[in-house]
């Protein structure tokens, strides 16, 4: 059975490396408070939002400018019924040449259209994704958007 895991993609005139950097960046692309480390594997940080959103993240798997995966380990997300919805999920970034261009493959597995909070939350991302993310590896500077 498909699972319908939330995905975007970007392409950047930028290096598999600056795109490998940017997203390691954290705190260079999401607004909100961040706590913790984002750089190797096994780091955990907590991103909080105002009493919107708060969620943990270990970093599970790192290949230099080519991947990083993050495990969402405890989450609360106040404006749905199941806070914790996100525990458990994934937040895979796929870092590749294309071209003379480099993509970014954003997938949030686990993040469903059957879940209560995949609307808001896939709007959210795209959002964090095609504007922080890709303001901070093509500008060096963010937009400031939250999740």
């Amino acid at each position: 059975m498909k699972t319908y895991d939330f995905t975007t993609t970007l392409l950047v005139d930028q290096t598999p490396k600056e795109a490998f950097n940017a997203i390691n960046n954290v705190r260079g692309w999401w607004t909100g408070e961040i706590t913790g480390n984002t750089d190797k594997v096994n780091d955990e940080f907590t991103y909080r939002y105002k009493e919107i959103h708060s969620s943990k993240q270990r970093v599970v798997e790192m290949i230099p400018d080519q991947k990083v995966v993050w495990q969402v380990t405890d989450s609360r997300l106040n404006f749905i019924e199941n806070k914790a919805e996100w525990v458990g999920t994934e937040i895979i970034f796929e870092i590749t040449p294309h071209d003379n261009q480099t993509q970014i493959k954003f997938t949030h597995r686990g993040l469903v259209p059957s879940i209560e909070c995949y609307n808001d939350c896939s709007n959210a991302w795209s959002q964090l994704i095609r504007q922080g993310l890709f303001s901070l590896i093509t500008t060096g500077k963010s937009e400031g958007v939250f999740l």
